[in-house]
Parts: C-alpha cells; sequence; structure tokens
C-alpha cells in the first residue's frame, strides 16, 4: 500500500505501477517530497523491482533458473534482500506499531498515526475474501494475476497485510529525484545537430537519447 508522508492512503487509480505523473503531482501537492510504501515478505519477493541490470542478474544472466525461483523462494532476489536489510530507507519490523515508531523516526517526525495506518490497511485487508471487491487495486491485482506470466512472476497471491503469515512487515521510504532526462539535441530527420543559431553543425550527429527520441510528448504527456 502507498501512503503520503501524512499516512493517507494514495486515492486511487495512483497505484504502483499506474499513472506516475499523476502520482507525483499528488505527492508534490501533500507539501512533503516523500512517501512511503508498506508491504510484506510475500509481496516484496515478487513485486518489487530494481531499475538497472546488475540488479536484475536473472534476467541480464538470461537464466530460467534464477528467473524461476522468483515464483519458488521465499525471499526475494538477492539484490532486493540486500536492500531490505541494509538499506537506509528500509524498514523490517513484525508488528505494524513498532513498524510505524520506526517510520516516524526515520522521517523525523510524528506525522504517521498508527491506529489510522491501521485501519486503512485493515479496510483493505477485509476486501481480499470479499468477492464483490470494492478496493480498486485489490481489483487490479486479481485482474493482473489472470495473466499467467503475472501470476507466476510478477504478482503476490492476495493476502492481508497483516497476516503473520506473510511477514515480516516492511516499510519504505520513498523520495523524490529525478535520474535523468530525456529530451535531446534538436535535429533535423537526418538526425543532424542544429546549433544555437539554428543552423546544422557540420558533422554533428545525434542518436538514441541524446537525439529525444521520446518526441511527441511521449515522455512529457498523459
Amino acid at each position: 500500500m502507498w501512503f503520503d508522508a501524512s499516512g493517507k492512503r494514495l486515492p486511487a487509480p495512483l497505484f504502483p505501477g499506474s499513472d506516475t505523473l499523476g502520482q507525483l503531482h499528488y505527492i508534490m501537492g501533500t507539501g512533503y517530497d516523500y512517501s512511503w510504501f508498506i508491504l510484506t515478505q510475500s509481496i516484496i519477493k515478487k513485486e518489487f523491482a530494481l531499475s538497472g541490470s546488475e540488479q536484475n542478474p536473472d534476467l541480464t544472466g538470461k537464466s530460467w533458473r534464477m528467473t524461476i525461483k522468483r515464483a519458488t523462494n521465499k525471499g526475494a532476489p538477492a539484490p532486493v534482500e540486500a536492500f531490505k536489510q541494509h538499506g537506509a530507507d528500509f524498514i523490517v519490523r513484525d508488528n505494524l506499531a513498532d513498524l510505524v515508531a520506526a517510520m516516524n523516526k526515520l522521517a523525523g517526525n510524528d506525522l504517521l498515526q498508527p491506529d489510522a495506518i491501521k485501519a486503512q490497511i485493515e479496510a483493505r485487508d477485509r476486501e481480499i475474501t470479499n468477492p464483490y471487491v470494492k478496493d480498486a487495486q485489490v481489483m487490479n491485482l486479481h485482474n493482473a494475476r489472470r495473466y499467467i506470466g503475472d501470476r507466476l512472476i510478477r504478482t503476490a497471491k492476495p493476502h492481508r497485510i497483516l497476516d503473520p503469515e506473510h511477514g515480516p512487515l516492511i516499510a519504505v521510504k520513498l523520495n523524490i529525484l529525478t535520474r535523468k532526462t530525456l529530451g535531446g539535441f534538436e535535429t533535423d530527420l537526418d538526425s543532424r545537430v542544429f546549433g544555437n543559431d539554428h543552423q546544422i553543425i557540420s558533422g554533428l550527429y545525434a542518436a538514441g537519447e541524446a537525439a529525444g527520441f521520446g518526441g511527441g510528448g511521449v515522455h512529457g504527456y498523459r
């Protein structure tokens, strides 16, 4: 589950993997530049992904054996487990009260109220076994698992977050940052680069991201 800095669950459809620009707009509108994930060991082992080839040895190594382990192992992939155990923004606790206390300590404030967090999680947990589920995120999860690839590798079996069988509980402090831009140089249709005087620079070409390959608003509009 995704919570803002004050402990309010992000509204639908601002779920992980959905409307990124909408999520950024909402989070920055809270007056804080961070938010929180609260999840379980069962969720992190399948659904928590790290960017970068070195963080995904099963995929970069083209190893079917390592990929299959994602569906069968109790633990998460080794790079994810390393972040969980040693990451400065990762918190692992056996109960929600201790988890929320540690979250407030890491943030350096008392914005998160344990009872309010618990009530929101319990409201979501009640929908897990409801055949007429009304929680939009749980509905999305059920829909995703209709595809066998997502069911085996990408999505955890629906369960109550407060179920100790799926613990421990994990919190991750998410900080907003800019990793890179996806603009590039202004070019003509032959990928020749324009200079500041809007004239072609002889012999200079742009390729890939430097050529602004994501033009047409692909990376800038909804």
